[in-house]
Formats: C-alpha cells, sequence, structure tokens
C-alpha cells in the first residue's frame, strides 16, 4: 500500500546515505507548500581522520539580504574527532519545501513580509544538503524529519 502523501497529510521519513564526501549530498529536497521538521540525523565516520567535519547546509532564501539559492546557510557542524566515531545529532529545526516570492524590502520587517515566507510562492526548492570537508571523508548519514503537505 502506497504512503498517502496528498494535501493535509503529515509523514515521518527517513533517508540513509553513504560514503559522503567534499561534494554535497541532499538530504532533503522541498516540495511547494510541505514543511519539514529534522527530528534526528545519525552520522558515522567510517572513512575519516581526526579533525575532518562534515556541515549540514540550508539552500535557500536569505531573508536579510533578499537573495535566492543561498547554499551557505549552515545548519550544523560537527568535528569528527576519530574515525568509527558516530554522532547524533537530535536538534529539532524546521523549513520550507520552497522559498517566498521576493518581497523586494529586505530584511525582514513586517508581517505581510513573514507571511510571504510562509507562502512559498516562488519556484524554488529549498534543500537540506550534507557536505565533508574534503574528498577523503567518508560517511554515512541516516535523517528522520516529519514532512508536512500543506498543498
Amino acid at each position: 500500500m502506497a504512503i498517502a502523501r496528498g494535501a493535509g497529510t503529515e509523514i515521518i521519513r527517513c533517508h540513509h546515505f553513504e560514503a559522503i564526501n567534499d561534494t554535497q549530498q541532499e538530504l532533503i529536497i522541498g516540495e511547494q507548500h510541505h514543511i519539514y521538521t529534522v527530528l534526528s540525523v545519525i552520522i558515522s565516520a567510517n572513512a575519516a581522520t581526526a579533525g575532518d567535519a562534515v556541515y549540514i547546509n540550508l539552500t535557500g532564501y536569505d531573508a536579510t539580504a533578499g537573495d535566492s539559492a543561498q547554499t551557505n546557510i549552515r545548519v550544523m557542524k560537527w568535528v569528527i574527532p576519530a574515525a568509527g566515531d558516530i554522532f547524533v545529532w537530535n536538534d529539532k529545526f524546521s523549513f520550507n519545501g520552497y522559498e517566498p516570492v521576493d518581497f523586494g524590502s529586505p530584511p525582514l520587517s513586517t508581517a505581510a513580509e513573514q507571511n510571504a515566507i510562509a507562502d512559498q510562492g516562488s519556484g524554488i526548492a529549498q534543500k537540506l544538503g550534507m557536505v565533508a570537508s574534503d574528498n577523503a571523508v567518508g560517511v554515512e548519514v541516516h535523517i528522520t524529519f516529519i514532512d508536512q503537505n500543506n498543498a
């Protein structure tokens, strides 16, 4: 039986990725009128050296400058203590599936602009991704999140 994904649904999803290196791997690709709440990220540093790092970045709208598709909105950084270590990040946070229509007067300063962000009216998906500090790093990641469909 397929999972219901229609308007008004809320489902728990999980993804698993292996061998993440210095090329960003998208963990969640947003859909318009969805809200994603990340519950946990489990990272296993199988092929890493102490001092290497992994980063979780949000690619999306910068409400300070009004810039679209900003790739360096850093959400988390983990400096790997030793190869084989496992890190569980369970700080909850949410993000919208799509960017807003640019409200033209950054930074965010009115309720109408705040509503524009919530309305997700643009055609540009926001994404959550992971990247390692160099190509030699190979980490596995398991992410669990809630996908709310408000279409």
